[in-house]
């Protein structure tokens, strides 16, 4: 495993092992948000990463680490750290990102709406590919990493994240739009996600293989264009399957294999994550101050 890899996983895995387990059910997807935020007080420690194929430059791998808290019903927070490894060049830490989620509405709805804004503070580097938007490309990526480095990206981003649960199902769609906030005109993208569990009704013993802890499902995103040109052309396009194991003392697994739908995409990216749910711990860190 590239050592990038290596020293946010073992980050992650020391972070949970400092706290009890919690189990939660939660929508499968890689870059599409739905309107379920995480429990107040929780905090849910994740390692992502994807390898993606490169064509012109060489292969990569981007992990990144999110720390995800509720702070109220209604309102999510999240800080991300992100690297990446290309293969044949080097690791390079990329930057960090701050995330936070809105939910306006507390009753279930026929679609409920979410708004998202987000600060980053990143590389030309970067290689997770949380989002598409503009005319982002896999060219984009094939640039070596002490080129790319020296760009530097202060971003603002906002979603406007629509979700529905209908019989089992959850339908998400996002409406992306994101701004350097140097002079770069705004760039916007999309991303739509679907996933059921396989089976709604719970087993009456907990168990790690029966069939309603794992989520199956699919998303597909990509770029609009610009302010200047709104377009589906010139940007790059994926659709990914996802599967998820959702393990009853907290542990999530997912796996989700991606394919482009265009030349402008990277050909295949393959994605996986592992995260682990801390309940309390807002009100267990509260009380070591008191």
């Amino acid at each position: 495993m590239p050592r990038g890899s290596v020293l946010l996983l073992g980050l992650a895995v020391l972070c949970a092992g400092a706290c009890p387990r919690a189990g939660a059910q939660e929508t499968p997807y890689v870059v599409t948000y739905s309107h379920h935020l995480e429990e107040p007080g929780n905090l849910e420690i994740e390692f992502y990463s994807n390898y993606a194929t490169q064509k012109g430059g060489n292969h990569f791998v981007a992990p990144w680490l999110e720390f995800e808290y509720g702070v109220t019903a209604w309102w999510t927070t999240e800080f991300y750290l992100d690297s990446q490894t290309t293969f044949g060049d080097s690791t390079v830490f990329t930057g960090t990102r701050f995330e936070n989620r809105f939910r306006p509405l507390m009753r279930e709805h026929w679609i409920n709406p979410v708004l998202y804004v987000e600060f980053e503070n990143t590389s030309g580097a970067d290689k997770t590919m949380k989002e598409v938007v503009g005319s982002d490309n896999q060219f984009d990526h094939a640039i070596p990493n002490s080129e790319a480095g020296k760009e530097h990206a202060h971003e603002i981003e906002t979603k406007l994240i629509l979700s529905s649960d209908y019989k089992g199902w959850n339908i998400s769609e996002n409406f992306i739009s994101e701004k350097n906030l140097g002079h770069d005109p705004w760039e916007f993208g999309y991303a739509i996600g679907a996933s059921r569990p396989l089976r709604l009704a719970a087993t009456p013993r907990p168990c790690n293989f029966c069939r309603e802890n794992f989520v199956v499902g699919a998303e597909m995103y990509g770029g609009l264009g610009t302010t200047d040109a709104l377009t589906l052309s010139d940007s790059s396009h994926y659709f990914a399957p996802i599967v998820a194991w959702q393990l009853p003392n907290g542990v999530n697994m997912t796996l989700s294999p991606g394919f482009g739908l265009n030349d402008n995409s990277h050909r295949f990216i393959l994605r996986w994550g592992l995260s682990y749910e801390i309940s309390g711990f807002g009100r267990k860190l509260r009380g070591l101050f008191q």
